[in-house]
């Protein structure tokens, strides 16, 4: 099994995973954030779940300021980290380019340099940023230098200010719909707005939370409002993985994508599954996959978006 959803901030960043949240969950995010800053904890991690291999990222979110902000080599810094590191381990580390996808040139360069420079698999991108989505003019360089080079883009959901505020009383729930709401506006914006159709190289992969966005895909299009094709450009382009492992969620993204487009994902250290491979069979068992389908989800899809299989 290849888990394709896992973080990793390492030692050269202080990461504030969970800040803001509240002090029941203090415990929680404290133990997130050791594990966010270790190689040795990403690497132990790998036996003790069951998975053959991780591929990692490293979301702005987690080391930026509180209004957003990074430094101006940060970008470059994570990247050259994850590529030394996955070096050190090849075929148990496999890694996504963090990129700033909304700025600009500047992205669609780091993209060129993160995929033929430094060897990293892909892209990782922040689903948005302040009142941009991955429509925004200011994104598309960066989509097309990733579709150019075929490699895909993960689109991860943030937490949107606005509706923190909103949905503040309602806990991890509310946290959770928050952060759910932004990755499927995400990938609606994608479909609405044509990208997809200008870019017909671009593969796109979304958590679980924006499994929204998915059902919209397959109930709400034609006279509902969503284009017509909206299921099949879905199909040749949208990717979701298996955070959660819930069948039933599990099912609905087989029937709209296929099980060629579902990939195995727990969102490490967030989440810290046990057994992962046996956890993983049970709910593609449950969800009524066949052998030949859980063998895509587990490992083959993965390994065809990173170019290793």
């Amino acid at each position: 099994m290849i888990d394709f959803h896992n973080h990793f901030v390492g030692s050269a960043f202080a990461p504030m995973a969970g800040r803001g949240a509240p002090a029941a969950r203090r415990a929680h995010f404290d133990a997130v954030n050791r594990n966010l800053a270790s190689a040795p904890a990403l690497v132990d991690s790998i036996a003790a779940s069951g998975v053959a291999a991780r591929v990692i990222n490293t979301p702005l979110e987690f080391i930026q300021d509180p209004e957003g902000d990074t430094a101006p080599d940060t970008v470059t810094r994570i990247n050259d980290q994850l590529a030394e590191l996955v070096g050190r381990h090849p075929g148990r580390l496999h890694g996504l380019a963090t990129v700033d996808v909304f700025s600009g040139e500047a992205g669609a360069r780091e993209v060129v340099r993160a995929v033929r420079e430094l060897g990293l698999r892909g892209v990782f991108a922040q689903a948005a940023k302040k009142d941009l989505l991955l429509d925004a003019p200011q994104a598309r360089p960066a989509l097309a230098a990733a579709a150019s080079l075929g490699v895909p883009v993960f689109v991860h959901p943030i937490t949107d200010a606005r509706l923190a505020t909103r949905l503040r009383r309602y806990g991890r729930p509310g946290v959770t719909l928050n952060r759910g709401t932004i990755n499927a506006a995400a990938l609606v914006a994608l479909l609405e707005s044509g990208t997809l159709d200008e870019l017909p190289q671009l593969r796109i992969v979304v958590t679980t939370l924006a499994i929204g966005a998915i059902l919209l895909v397959a109930n709400l299009h034609g006279d509902k409002r969503l284009r017509r094709d909206a299921p099949e450009t879905a199909r040749r382009h949208v990717y979701i993985d298996t955070m959660g492992l819930d069948p039933v969620l599990i099912r609905a993204a087989v029937d709209t994508l296929g099980a060629d487009h579902v990939i195995a994902g727990t969102d490490w250290p967030i989440f810290l599954e046990p057994r992962v491979p046996e956890r993983l069979r049970q709910a593609l068992d449950a969800a009524g996959l066949d052998a030949e389908e859980q063998r895509l989800v587990a490992a083959w899809n993965a390994g065809r978006l990173l170019g290793i299989a």
